[in-house]
């Protein structure tokens, strides 16, 4: 198996390695908070050691993920991993084999893609319909069944538009699982940060053929740690991404999963996501008024997370991202052909004042205005 690099990540190497931009437009996670507000519930004399420890990860832990997903499942239902990344590969490595197909999202997290190609499987991509806000049709997600379908890919919020998928559309996609026996993976990274509606319930708690993966890196900002987590209510699927994780990291870090059951316990998580949710509703009100005054922009305001799609007219996204690099704007903006969409770009409300978002959205202006691209 030969993994290939993505065109987000390809961008990503590719323009900031070297020379890095001074103003990111479409930063993807919260603020990140720093150590010290932690060390004071830290055991100094905390052991380092994983021994005596569950391969699932600590039990608190595992516990804390249910709860923040409001699911009355079993602790022994989760596995920590690093980061929804990790929880996401294992399941395609471990439930995915050639000739298998998988049925994903357009746009959507292109993970999905790069494993299915690795692997040898087809990938079956459903539209989700930009005229109606990114909106994804459950019927077309059945009417792309085949016996070979083994599994559905989706993010909610959706990766890259903020769109969510309603209850009622869960309940039915859930339903398509049970009838079909196929695989329902949702990855949830963005959950929490809903800005008109509750969260939408987690899939893991609506199916058995149900799996919800997620991690601390965006709503909390703690990409840093690399902690994230599967559930599902089959044994079986987690024992055996645990046996694939033993031959690749192994074990979770021991101090990741403490600052994190840490950071998810109930008082702390709710004031982290106070603060991110009105840090993101603010910048969010921001960007909407930037978008409404630049005739060369359209976009669907996220239902939820920190990231969505605009359009560009006159020009295509890539083409404007590259100039927008470039001295004197040295701003960094993710172009949507990173998602397969080459007339769109993906701004963002997250990354805090160290963004310099302001600074970058006035650049971008004078770009557009310049009549240079």
């Amino acid at each position: 198996m030969k993994v290939t690099i993505h065109k987000l990540f390809d961008y990503l190497l590719e323009t900031t390695a070297r020379d890095p931009p001074e103003c990111f437009i479409g930063f993807s996670l919260a603020r990140s908070p720093r150590l010290k507000e932690f060390l004071p519930d830290l055991d100094p004399d905390l052991s380092l050691d994983w021994n005596g420890k569950s391969f699932l990860g600590l039990p608190a832990l595992r516990q804390r993920v249910l709860d923040q997903a409001g699911l009355a499942l079993s602790p022994d239902d989760v596995l920590i991993t690093a980061g929804a990344a990790e929880a996401n590969y294992l399941l395609f490595r471990q439930l995915l084999t050639s000739g298998d197909e998988i049925i994903t999202e357009a746009p959507g997290w292109p993970q999905a893609g790069v494993m299915a190609k690795a692997v040898g499987a087809r990938l079956v991509e459903v539209p989700r319909d930009e005229a109606r806000g990114w909106a994804l049709d459950p019927d077309a997600v059945a009417h792309a069944i085949t016996p070979k379908t083994r599994m559905i890919f989706l993010t909610n919020p959706n990766n890259p538009t903020g769109r969510l998928i309603p209850d009622a559309d869960l309940r039915r996609l859930a339903a398509l699982a049970d009838r079909h026996g196929i695989w329902l993976v949702v990855d949830e990274v963005y959950a929490g940060l809903e800005w008109a509606s509750p969260r939408p319930r987690s899939i893991a708690g609506l199916t058995p053929f149900g799996i919800t993966t997620g991690s601390v890196s965006k709503a909390l900002g703690l990409q840093g740690l690399r902690t994230g987590w599967m559930i599902c209510q089959d044994k079986r699927v987690i024992r055996d991404a645990m046996i694939l994780r033993e031959n690749a990291s192994e074990i979770m870090n021991v101090l990741g999963e403490h600052i994190t059951e840490l950071a998810l316990r109930p008082e702390r998580l709710l004031a982290a996501l106070h603060r991110a949710r009105t840090d993101g509703v603010a910048t969010l009100d921001r960007l909407e008024d930037f978008v409404a005054d630049e005739p060369r922009l359209a976009w669907h305001r996220p239902q939820a997370g920190l990231i969505g799609l605009a359009r560009v007219e006159g020009t295509d996204g890539e083409s404007l991202a590259r100039a927008l690099l470039q001295p004197p704007y040295r701003t960094f903006l993710l172009p949507g052909s990173a998602y397969g969409l080459a007339q769109h770009v993906r701004i963002g409300a997250g990354g805090g004042p160290e963004a310099r978002l302001e600074e970058g959205l006035g650049r971008l202006s004078a770009l557009l205005r310049s009549g240079t691209i």
